[in-house]
């Protein structure tokens, strides 16, 4: 376990998938966990009492994302939550999980579709960092969290790649722009993860052996995989790197 103890951290879409998987390893190593999420209630919930209940400190910030003034809505909970909490109003450590999969080949995306992934999946996350930096301690941390899909083409899933793809040039950018303040910006790019969000694509044994066959490690990912990566770009060991996009796929498509 790594030493996050006095760090706090924000990862949103945390109540589930990778997200809970990130926001309950960052608490264990020590942090004060903003567990953010849409609108699912009972989700959250057990989040924070997994975390509590191993002796981790966190609170939830339902804000929907996707919508004007997210950003803003999403550090003005933040903000009162923390103050509740009893911390300050620094952050160290930002996590941009949250991101919706719209499926539809070129000739089948919607524009509305399009807008609402882009919406969520960049134009959010961009905002987000713009509102988190001003609370931002130097030598924070950005994590975002991208996928194969920017690398290995995935034709039935259009507008989710480009909106992942906007993500690792985010990362390269910022990493450039905020190295003079020590904070490091990586991103982590999974494979195939055991979340609900695919759990349509594993639906039979058949399919769900193809994907697994994906990696080289004959198995799909789980979220304490993506989870463990995270804790190491959250933590001080990894103070060196920065602008990375780091392959989480288990050797997928070798």
């Amino acid at each position: 376990m790594g030493d996050l103890r006095g760090k706090t951290a924000l990862i949103t879409g945390s109540s589930r998938g990778i997200g809970r998987g990130i926001a309950q390893r960052l608490a264990a190593d020590g942090a004060l966990v903003a567990v953010h999420y849409g609108s699912n209630d009972a989700a959250a919930k057990e989040t924070l009492e997994n975390i509590r209940a191993a002796g981790g400190r966190a609170f939830a910030l339902g804000v929907p994302l996707g919508v004007p003034g997210d950003a803003e809505a999403l550090f003005a909970a933040f903000d009162a939550e923390l103050a509740a909490y009893g911390g300050d109003s620094g952050l160290d450590i930002l996590v941009n999980n949250a991101a919706i999969s719209l499926p539809g080949h070129i000739g089948e995306v919607t524009p509305e579709e399009f807008d609402r992934t882009i919406a969520v999946n960049t134009k959010a996350p961009l905002f987000i960092v713009q509102q988190a930096l001003h609370r931002m301690r130097n030598g924070g941390r950005i994590i975002n969290i991208s996928s194969a899909v920017t690398t290995t083409a995935f034709p039935s899933t259009l507008a989710y790649a480009l909106s992942k793809g906007a993500m690792d040039t985010l990362t390269l950018t910022l990493a450039k722009d905020l190295g003079e303040r020590d904070i490091t910006v990586n991103t982590i790019a999974p494979g195939f993860v055991e979340t609900e969000m695919n759990a349509a694509l594993r639906a039979t044994p058949e399919a769900r052996a193809a994907l697994a066959g994906l990696s080289a490690f004959n198995r799909l990912g789980h979220p304490g995989d993506i989870a463990d990566v995270a804790a190491f770009l959250a933590s001080d060991d990894s103070r060196w790197i920065t602008g990375q996009r780091i392959d989480a796929t288990g050797g997928s498509m070798l």
